[in-house]
């Protein structure tokens, strides 16, 4: 395939009020199994976030977004996700939920370099 593999990737997405379904994107995860790669980038617009929601709880949704992100990255910051594979870390973090923070639709494509592809996403779908 030219030096490319598959990827599967999928946008994270802040829901401040769930019950009106209103979301900002957030974040991108990015799994790629030839690769045994997952990760997580994210960067939250503040300021979209509260004009959806002038009380969303900010430091609520920092934490959460550097929760997902420690599971991507494995070990202690993992928690129980700490010594399962890539491939099981990332369906995790995929699986639909009423959380503020939600995963969005799984996407994929083609990439020689899922690391570079992350931060590529992340500044088209979210910066």
């Amino acid at each position: 395939m030219n030096g490319r593999d598959v990827f599967e990737y999928a946008l994270l997405r802040v829901v401040p009020r769930v019950e009106r379904g209103e979301c900002i994107n957030a974040g991108v995860l990015v799994y790629c199994r030839a690769k045994s790669f997952v990760a997580a980038r994210t960067h939250l617009d503040e300021r979209r976030l509260l004009a959806l929601d002038p009380g969303a709880d900010v430091p609520g949704v920092h934490a959460a977004l550097r929760a997902v992100e420690g599971v991507c990255a494995g070990g202690a910051a993992a928690g129980q996700a700490a010594h399962d594979d890539p491939g099981r870390r990332f369906r995790w973090l995929i699986a639909p939920r009423s959380t503020v923070v939600q995963p969005g639709p799984v996407h994929t494509g083609l990439t020689a370099d899922p690391a570079a592809e992350a931060e590529r996403l992340l500044d088209l779908l979210v910066r």
